[in-house]
């Protein structure tokens, strides 16, 4: 026996599918590691990369574009290159390189990313500055009153 539904039924169907629906659109722009090398890693198809931004790797590592060309990018990875391979996704966060900076990081011992490797648990930093920046002026800064021995004569001489 065939059910038959009569048109405002059919329509009150139609609607509550439509109203389940979840659309979510997300402009994303990637590219495709094209090699792998040294820690270095080439991009192609990534544009509007910033020079300066933090590009997003598989398994969590991020990279650090620094060599903007036409059509690819040269970025430095910052963390394990070893599982990153040829035909990777990359993805642009929009982000500039940024560390936390503070009191907070005196004695600790972090990566590049300013992420804790010491052991001590995390670091709780109230403010985070970007890694490339203007330096002060001469005039503003404070004159070296001790310098550093590092044990390396190449160096302290």
């Amino acid at each position: 026996m065939a059910t038959t539904l009569n048109p405002s039924e059919i329509s009150e169907l139609i609607k509550t599918r439509i109203e389940k629906v979840k659309l979510a659109a997300e402009a994303r722009n990637e590219g495709t590691v094209t090699s792998v090398s040294d820690g270095i890693v080439r991009i192609f198809g990534l544009a509007d990369v910033m020079q300066g931004e933090m590009i997003e790797l598989p398994n969590d590592t991020f990279a650090l574009a620094l060599n903007l060309e036409r059509d690819s990018v040269g970025a430095v990875v910052l963390g394990d290159y070893e599982n990153l391979r040829e035909g990777d996704v990359a993805k642009t966060t929009g982000r500039i390189l940024e560390v936390p900076v503070g009191p907070e990081l005196l004695g600790r011992v972090v990566n590049a990313l300013g992420e804790p490797i010491d052991g001590k648990g995390p670091i709780d930093a109230k403010m985070t500055a970007p890694v490339e920046r203007v330096a002060p002026g001469v005039i503003w800064r404070k004159s070296v009153s001790q310098p550093v021995q590092t044990g390396y004569k190449t160096v302290d001489a």
